[in-house]
């Protein structure tokens, strides 16, 4: 969300990753080893009872995080989020009441659309940055290039079924206002310290982090008292990495709707 109190968010990171925390004691080793590994920007989503302390902790002990709050729904997540140090917020909808809330807050705000009414009644109310979802149910890259000409204000964050294959055909489009790569990663229940994304050290693992964007890739899954991954193997990254749009991967252990974090 744009508008005269509060800063661009899709300025505010070149990566976002979307972690889902079960346990607030595993936020401030989450949130070290993601900024270990070059990734600054932390957004806790509201899906967990937990959501509130990871924040919390996550803004008290690791100053170097610029965490913020997701899946945001009501008026009462913007409050809890702020009162926790949040820095930023994101919806996977809106509604004026929450949109009232989330400008109110004086923080960055990303407010969720999947119709062109949505977007014109975001930019009617003088909002022009918007999270897009679920991008690929929606109509995905061909539905936000249809978007580009008739509402040339509109700049999109693109989440939901968005993979590392069809990255590069959103990048292309002038209207999604991302700069980096995006990675979903989530803490699932359980011991180890897992996240969800190849390159990300394990927290309290001791090994070296990766400079730069790490691909997002594997899934962890918890069952039988065990908790097994599976993680892909690609090239290490060297150089500048290649963009990949928000909400590229899914959360660990964790899926929503159209399988990204929101």
């Amino acid at each position: 969300m744009t508008d005269d109190n509060a800063p661009s968010l899709l300025d505010l990171a070149p990566v976002i990753p979307v972690v889902v925390i079960d346990d607030a004691a595993d936020a401030v080793p989450m949130a070290r080893a993601l900024v270990a590994g070059g990734l600054p920007a932390i957004e806790v989503t509201f899906r967990t009872p937990a959501a509130a302390d990871a924040i919390r902790a996550i803004a008290a002990e690791v100053p170097e995080a610029v965490v913020g709050a997701g899946t945001v729904l009501t008026p009462g997540h913007v409050d809890t989020a702020v009162a926790a140090g949040a820095r930023f917020l994101v919806s996977p909808g809106w509604t004026d009441r929450l949109l009232g809330a989330m400008r109110d807050s004086g923080i960055p705000s990303l407010p969720g659309v999947s119709t062109t009414s949505e977007v014109v009644a975001l930019l009617e109310r003088g909002v022009t940055e918007m999270k897009f979802f679920p991008a690929e149910p929606s109509g995905g890259t061909a539905y936000l290039k249809a978007l580009a000409s008739p509402l040339p204000d509109a700049r999109f964050c693109p989440t939901g079924g968005v993979n590392a294959t069809r990255a590069p055909d959103y990048l292309a489009l002038p209207n999604v206002g991302v700069r980096g790569r995006h990675l979903d990663a989530a803490r699932g229940r359980g011991g180890g310290g897992r996240l969800g994304a190849r390159g990300v050290p394990r927290a309290g693992s001791g090994r070296p982090a990766v400079r730069g964007a790490p691909t997002a890739g594997g899934t962890c899954r918890s069952g039988g008292g065990a908790r097994r991954c599976r993680r892909r193997s690609t090239p290490p990254q060297t150089g500048t990495p290649p963009r990949v749009p928000c909400g590229t991967g899914t959360p660990a252990g964790r899926r929503g709707p159209g399988g990204s974090g929101s």
